[in-house]
């Protein structure tokens, strides 16, 4: 059976000095993760990321790498012998196939791992540039080509285009457990999405406030997490039920002050699962200034209900750099649908733009809710995604006994 070879490039980590082996190791491991009931093997070697596989794992394969994170860029890969024939045969049919695909001009860069191959680099680039140029396949530009071919000659030689963007950052789990408030709103998803490039495992809490918020409203949100975690490897969703709560708030808080109180309550119910979980951080979806309740006065009342680190990866961003990633990333046409969550339903029409911590301390305390927060945190209900879940089902291809 023939096999396919596909090589990614390491990003961030490579920069990294005695834990390298470390950071590489978590790359190799969630790749495998992803790969499970797929025939295809993991390598790394020499800084370049391998995966292996008959043709028919090429959906996973490419399904693996374009929501792997921690590498700049992957491509199907031609494997050959270290020979000036061999990698000329291999340039021409990357090259055709990218003309196929719309491309007009090309450039070739040479890496020669192995110094005893008898062409340098520059000699070894023009013959392999000879005949696609001659034959008319593709024009050279070396400033700005349309398609970039990589030729490295290591044990054997590798030939492939660049055109395919990885997710770049560092391997999910390198950097500790954070715990998402997710909504099903556009902002928290790329939140998520934005710590997982950094390293973060991320669990998901969900406050769900029945009958005031749809069934649909709190599918929107699992469909949110299943999405991102296609890239953070897996993921918890905790779905807590919080109509009690709003409903003491509603009693009890002035109605200006109800976002920070639903926002407070709402932190104080993710420490306990935070806890539990031995998730080191919480993780927002809040840009200052984008709503009333992030003003930075009242992104200050929010924080002191915090038990540990309260991280806000979309704080500068505007509106459209949010969007822009949540287009890329694929959650941004689940988000849009139009089922509320209870964030939104319990807004009041002129909420506190600049309150104080001492003030928002005092109405708080007299909501008398870590009663009622406790038991919603008791009720919570527990579901799982995983990505090699959705392999598995979409794309799964027997195992031999010899794998």
């Amino acid at each position: 059976m023939a096999t396919v070879t596909y090589l990614a490039k390491l990003g961030e980590l490579t920069l990294k000095g005695s834990n390298l082996k470390e950071f590489e190791r978590r790359l190799v491991n969630n790749a495998q993760l992803y790969l499970e009931t797929v025939r295809a093997r993991v390598l790394l070697r020499a800084g370049r990321l391998y995966i292996e596989g008959p043709e028919e794992s090429v959906p996973a394969i490419e399904f693996t790498l374009k929501h792997l994170i921690g590498i700049t860029g992957w491509a199907r890969t031609f494997v050959c012998e270290k020979t000036v024939e061999s990698i000329k045969e291999a340039v021409m049919k990357t090259a055709v196939a990218a003309k196929e695909a719309g491309a007009k001009t090309f450039k070739i860069d040479v890496r020669r791992a192995d110094k005893s191959f008898p062409l340098n680099s520059y000699e070894l680039a023009a013959e392999a540039a000879a005949d696609v140029f001659d034959q008319g396949i593709l024009s050279v530009d070396v400033h700005h080509p349309d398609l970039l071919i990589r030729v490295e000659v290591r044990e054997r030689c590798f030939v492939y285009d660049d055109r395919n963007k990885g997710c770049r950052g560092l391997p999910v789990g390198v950097s500790g457990k954070g715990l998402l408030l997710l909504s099903g709103g556009l902002d928290s998803p790329v939140a998520g999405y934005r710590m997982m490039r950094r390293g973060m495992k991320v669990d998901c809490v969900y406050f769900h406030a029945y009958p005031y918020t749809s069934a649909e409203a709190q599918k929107k949100v699992e469909d949110l997490a299943a999405i991102i975690s296609s890239y953070g490897v897996d993921t918890h969703i905790n779905i807590i039920p919080f109509t009690e709560v709003q409903m003491r708030i509603k009693q009890r808080s002035p109605e200006e002050f109800s976002t920070l109180m639903l926002r407070m309550c709402m932190m104080k119910a993710a420490n306990l699962l935070a806890d539990r979980l031995g998730a080191q951080c919480l993780i927002t979806g809040e840009s200052l200034g984008q709503v009333a309740s992030q003003t930075i006065e009242n992104l200050a009342v929010t924080e002191s209900a915090c038990a540990v680190p309260l991280l806000r990866p979309l704080v500068g961003l505007d509106k459209q750099e949010i969007i822009d990633t949540a287009v890329q990333i694929g959650t941004y046409d689940t988000s849009i649908l139009p089922y509320e969550d209870c964030c939104v339903l319990f807004s009041p029409k002129h909420p506190v733009l600049r309150a104080s911590v001492e003030k928002a301390t005092e109405i708080f305390e007299k909501l008398e809710a870590d009663e009622l927060i406790q038991a919603a945190y008791d009720k919570r209900e527990i579901k799982r995604f995983a990505a090699r879940d959705y392999v598995a089902e979409h794309f799964a291809t027997p195992k031999t006994e010899e794998q």
